[in-house]
């Protein structure tokens, strides 16, 4: 393989790539749809650094490639969308400099550990602190008819998602460069790829029991309740079980969006007859 687009990609000036990662953590909610939410974001906050590594046309498919992986779901805090960006950044350049020992599926598997700690984190700090005190400060203000309300409000909100959106950016890519160079030579990249899996599968176990709420009202009487005999069982075994047939679904090649508009139609009619219940 070529080490022509590497060598682009590291001369590259820093400051340049990271406003690549910044700009696509700020945009980081464009385009968001319902099949993989901010993967468009993400495949534009990155296509860049994957055309510089991948320049020539006998490069067509390893770039292809590198498009499609980027492409995978994703969904996270934006401000902290960056810091991905610029840790995707660094496994993509190592990946195209060693093919042959880097597995590009933690790049993936990286991306989807990284979901749910950071949101969690990212949430808290911005949606539930610096936006309540923003909004605190500026609807005070704007009650007493002063124009500053809005103004502050949105200073307030730049003044702290600007910073750490930059400087995640940068820390995401440079501290990335040095820590797979460590995995590398310390061989512990099965370790790394077995741990992210397994943080993966339980960012989206956690989804699924937190964000698919559907339960079954099926009673006989007060004796005997469905939901109550199915939660003894297992809790949330309803949304369990229709996630796997959605998964099935989805491997036998149906289309995400047909799974999508084939939910909300049976999702009616089954409500309609009390059979299921959000």
């Amino acid at each position: 393989m070529s080490k022509k687009g590497l060598e682009i990609q590291r001369n590259y000036p820093l400051n340049k790539k990271v406003k690549e990662f910044f700009w696509g953590g700020w945009c980081m909610q464009a385009l968001w749809n319902y099949e993989r939410q901010m993967n468009t974001a993400f495949m534009w906050g990155i296509s860049k650094t994957i055309d510089r590594l991948y320049p020539d046309p006998e490069e067509d498919e390893k770039k292809k490639e590198a498009y499609r992986r980027s492409l995978e779901f994703f969904n996270i805090t934006p401000q902290f969308g960056a810091f991905v960006l610029g840790l995707t950044a660094a496994m993509e350049e190592e990946y195209a400099d060693n093919p042959e020992t880097f597995d590009p599926k933690m790049i993936n598997s990286v991306k989807v550990a990284l979901m749910g700690p950071l949101s969690g984190i990212g949430d808290s700090l911005f949606q539930g602190t610096v936006r309540v005190i923003a909004m605190s400060i500026g609807i005070s203000l704007a009650q007493q008819g002063s124009i500053l309300g809005p103004i502050l409000a949105m200073l307030i909100s730049f003044g702290v998602s600007f910073p750490i959106t930059w400087f995640g950016a940068k820390l995401g890519y440079l501290n990335g460069q040095k820590y797979l160079e460590q995995i590398s030579k310390s061989n512990l990249m099965d370790k790394i790829m077995y741990g992210c899996s397994v943080a993966g599968l339980m960012v989206i176990g956690g989804m699924v029991a937190s964000l698919v709420n559907i339960t079954t009202p099926l009673a006989y009487g007060e004796a005997l309740q469905l939901q109550v005999i199915l939660d003894g069982i297992m809790p949330k075994l309803i949304p369990l079980a229709l996630t796997g047939v959605m998964y099935f679904l989805v491997k036998k090649g149906v289309k995400p969006m047909v799974v999508i508009i084939s939910c909300f139609i049976v999702g009616i009619i089954l409500n309609y007859f009390g059979i299921l219940a959000i």
